[in-house]
């Protein structure tokens, strides 16, 4: 029985926001990868009291993390690199619903249906300051998460 209380207490912690000073991150997710895919992604909600811009990210989970914008051109869905991400002072930037993601690149093991993977923001508000803020995305079913295009069908 304590086994179960103590899981729901887990999930629960789990499940919510981070906060840092004037930076929260809720509803942080990945989908679970194939074994052998190299790639992986990550979305969440950032709400910054302060103007700022995302500036950067990265993982233990990954070679590197890069911030990417998704568009639809020519009725073709395509991916490409940002430098950052802008992060109006008191609007909550759901990253997924405004062509956002974190791309996570040369994953060191696939990321696993209900297992946890930690990522840091690399933030830089109005005046130039930078912090870093840390954020653990839950991952989802290959099946069960949001639906987005398949990485292999889009053009970088």
């Amino acid at each position: 029985m304590k086994k179960y209380v103590w899981a729901g207490l887990s999930a629960l912690l789990f499940s919510l926001p981070v906060q840092a000073k004037d930076v929260t991150v809720s509803d942080a997710w990945s989908r679970a990868t194939a074994s052998g895919q190299e790639n992986g992604m990550v979305q969440a909600i950032i709400t910054s009291k302060k103007e700022a811009k995302l500036i950067g990210a990265s993982s233990k989970a990954c070679q590197s993390v890069e911030l990417h914008s998704m568009v639809t051109e020519g009725g073709m869905m395509k991916m490409r690199q940002v430098e950052a991400i802008e992060l109006p002072a008191g609007q909550a930037v759901d990253l997924g619903a405004q062509g956002y993601h974190l791309m996570l690149i040369g994953l060191k093991k696939p990321l696993q249906e209900g297992k946890k993977v930690a990522v840091e923001l690399k933030l830089r508000d109005a005046s130039g300051k930078e912090k870093k803020v840390k954020m653990n995305a839950t991952v989802r079913s290959m099946t069960g998460a949001k639906p987005q295009m398949p990485h292999g069908h889009m053009q970088h």
